[in-house]
């Protein structure tokens, strides 16, 4: 809790400042001029133009049997075949752009959740914070892939289901990152002005809260998307996914493990497409945090911002 706290601290702008209502493109600007940044980002866009453009790229249908089961790299199969004699590369290209719709549905549907309880609970505060934040505290007593599998299998296994499933599991985490950062935004002067103006509570915290919240709740999303892709793809590796013989990367390692010996790239490919999309999108989130907080500013950024008296691109 502590270093939950503490990062929303240093997200949050300083007391008296109000935040930008539009800061987040400059920021992500600054983020991936960054070598860090930049890296994050190369790795992003060049497994996501996989996943979108794969399909069309794809040299064979990817549930064809082609060749014979796990057939080395060889000829027109570059990748050599799956379990069922399949090509290997085709099912990598058409395998993975469901799993980037569903982790983006998965992270947005988590983080407007979150980001809805935790003003709410700063906010309105008394019961209405106590019943929220238990709430929290019981979800979060479960780690995030036993609470999707205990909701899958009360419910069922159904790629909708499976996308709110673990948009539910990120929510809580981003509600106390969110509650933290309202307490301090909710004592600032606009925001008892607007009370004193008669603005109504969901008013203000839509038109005045949120708003300041910009910072903490992008790198959130950047978190709680690079958890999206890694439970998303667990939950296939065990069977909750897409059916067969539909491709999918998480699902692809599982079902071509037994033939590693005989042929490895059915099982490398698919797992190193998903560990460099987690690692892009987890170090251009980091990128964007550390922009956010002063660590990687430009020099001449950081001096007009000084001038200006600015921190971190708020203004008056």
């Amino acid at each position: 809790m502590a270093a939950v706290d503490s990062r929303a601290e240093t997200l949050t702008p300083p007391r008296g400042r109000r935040t930008r209502r539009y800061q987040w493109p400059s920021q992500v600007g600054a983020a991936i001029r960054t070598p860090r940044g930049a890296t994050g980002l190369a790795l992003t866009l060049l497994v996501a133009a996989i996943a979108v453009g794969g399909p069309f790229l794809a040299p064979y249908s990817p549930d064809a049997l082609l060749t014979k089961p796990f057939a080395a790299p060889a000829g027109q199969f570059l990748l050599g075949g799956d379990s069922l004699g399949r090509d290997v590369l085709s099912r990598v290209l058409t395998g993975g752009w469901l799993l980037l719709i569903m982790a983006l549905a998965a992270t947005a549907i988590g983080v407007a959740a979150g980001a809805a309880a935790g003003v709410s609970a700063a906010y309105l505060r008394g019961r209405t914070d106590g019943l929220i934040m238990r709430t929290v505290d019981v979800i979060l007593a479960f780690p995030q892939l036993v609470f999707a599998l205990l909701l899958l299998s009360l419910l069922g296994p159904k790629l909708w289901l499976i996308t709110l499933a673990v948009g539910i599991t990120h929510a809580p985490a981003v509600a106390r990152v969110v509650r933290s950062a309202t307490l301090d935004i909710s004592e600032r002067e606009y925001v008892k002005v607007a009370e004193l103006q008669g603005m109504r509570p969901a008013a203000v915290m839509a038109k005045e809260i949120l708003p300041s919240l910009t910072t903490p709740l992008m790198v959130e999303a950047g978190l709680r998307l690079t958890y999206s892709i890694i439970i998303i793809s667990g939950l296939a590796f065990l069977g909750f996914g897409q059916p067969p013989p539909a491709p999918n990367w998480g699902t692809m390692i599982n079902e071509n493990l037994s033939g590693l010996p005989a042929n490895p790239w059915a099982v490398i490919v698919p797992a190193a497409v998903i560990a460099l999309l987690t690692i892009g999108v987890n170090t251009l989130t980091d990128a964007i945090g550390r922009v956010a907080m002063g660590v990687d500013r430009q020099p001449e950024e950081a001096a007009l911002i000084d001038d200006l008296g600015l921190p971190d691109g708020s203004t008056t």
